[in-house]
């Protein structure tokens, strides 16, 4: 009897799978692991991504080893001359230890508690780039006023301030859903706190921070189902902004006509000085590149080579090679974080998701501005490479950032495998 039980409860347990909806069994592709809602256990789980993690760990020592390679003749410079070979080598390395250690303990944090805190945070930020503005608080380096000392060790506020932006944008387009299609009601709040930051950074000045925060932004307005029409509205606005900020400023015109011609007799020894070493020093490496340590324009011929100008040193030392393998690993990076946003929002996590294609969009606009200075290709704006250039403040915030999208990632696998977050 309990035989012939047994065998009708298997019967009925068939039928009901037969019979369940569709979207119930169907498999969600995970990497290389199949998952399905009925609970199966998967064949192969990792509770990280680690092509993402190893991708990242490949830039920063990539960026590390440039960096001391771009900076070890500075000393030479009678500027630098109290420094040692390997000091900029030192302090990258002693801020990528505090950024990794950082990081861990941002993986730690639910993105739950991440949505709950992301106004606070914003305000934070803001309280930072106004006390930049402060004298004998904020510090002025290169007649800007972008960092506040802490002893030994100085940090930026702007790159705090684009991760704020990001987490409170994107609980911002979570909160307004119900309100997505009326513009005033949900686009001018957004809009408005995105202008007081940029009233901040542009005093500073920081036009670069203001540019990246103000596309993160709309970048996550359109992710979040802003209408077309209202996008490009916005966009118009922000357009004209900046086209008005560059013809009220004389040396940001100068700049733009540099770009235009930095060959000119004017230009070559004046704003287009960098842009023309960063040419020659990108036409030096040709396919394969010096070798490394061989570059010539690091030589203080190219200003701020360990800084904004790192891609022109990796394309001097290792060619059109070296160039194109650090965009394909940015491509790769951006197009992974993506992929974990859309994952995220088909969960039904609207905001871990737009926080993802979030950080995705920083990195690939930022790293695509850097690279487009380097090459030519964009008016010379004092933006670094991300995770590579020298930087602490910058490593810092971008390792945060990749470290909630990590966590972000962690929670998906955990949800598609019938736990809970």
């Amino acid at each position: 009897m309990s035989l012939v039980a047994a065998r009708l409860s298997g019967l009925f347990g068939w039928l009901g799978r037969v019979s369940a909806p569709v979207s119930d069994v169907l498999p969600v592709r995970l990497g290389a692991t199949r998952l399905s809602a009925t609970g199966s256990v998967p064949t192969r789980a990792q509770g990280f991504d680690q092509p993402l993690v190893w991708v990242s760990v490949a830039l920063l020592l990539w960026g590390l080893v440039m960096v001391y390679s771009a900076s070890i003749a500075l000393p030479e410079n009678p500027r630098f001359s109290k420094y040692t070979p390997t000091y900029f080598l030192l302090r990258h390395a002693m801020w990528l230890m505090i950024a990794i250690a950082t990081a861990l303990l941002a993986y730690q944090v639910p993105v739950a508690a991440w949505e709950k805190h992301a106004r606070p945070l914003f305000v934070v930020s803001l309280v930072l780039l106004a006390l930049v503005l402060i004298p004998h608080v904020g510090k002025v380096v290169y007649g800007a006023r972008r960092w506040i000392s802490l002893g030994p060790l100085s940090f930026q506020p702007s790159e705090l301030a684009k991760f704020t932006v990001l987490l409170y944008a994107a609980d911002y387009m979570v909160r307004k859903m119900d309100v997505k299609e009326r513009f005033f009601r949900a686009v001018l709040p957004m809009g408005a706190a995105v202008a007081v930051v940029g009233v901040l950074l542009l005093a500073e000045p920081d036009m670069g921070a203001f540019m990246v925060i103000a596309v993160i932004a709309m970048g996550i307005l359109f992710l979040g189902g802003v209408n077309a029409r209202m996008f490009f509205l916005i966009a118009t606005v922000l357009l004209v902004a900046f086209m008005l900020i560059i013809a009220s400023s004389e040396w940001r015109r100068e700049r733009i006509f540099a770009y235009l011609d930095p060959w000119s007799e004017t230009n070559a020894l004046a704003k287009g000085y960098q842009l023309t070493h960063s040419l020659i020093a990108i036409g030096r490496g040709e396919i394969f590149g010096v070798g490394l340590g061989g570059s010539v324009e690091k030589l203080n011929w190219l200003p701020e080579a360990h800084t904004d100008f790192l891609l022109a040193v990796i394309g001097e030392e290792f060619g059109l090679v070296g160039v194109v393998t650090v965009i394909g690993l940015f491509f790769w990076l951006v197009r992974r974080m993506m992929h974990i946003g859309r994952q995220a929002i088909a969960l039904d996590r609207v905001f871990a998701g737009l926080v993802a294609q979030g950080v995705a969009i920083w990195v690939g606009f930022q790293a695509f501005i850097n690279m487009g200075v380097n090459l030519g290709a964009l008016p010379t704006k004092g933006l670094t490479l991300p995770l590579m250039s020298y930087g602490g403040s910058a490593i810092l915030v971008n390792l945060v950032a990749i470290a909630v999208v990590l966590r972000i990632d962690q929670e998906n696998r955990t949800l598609m495998q019938g736990g809970r977050v």
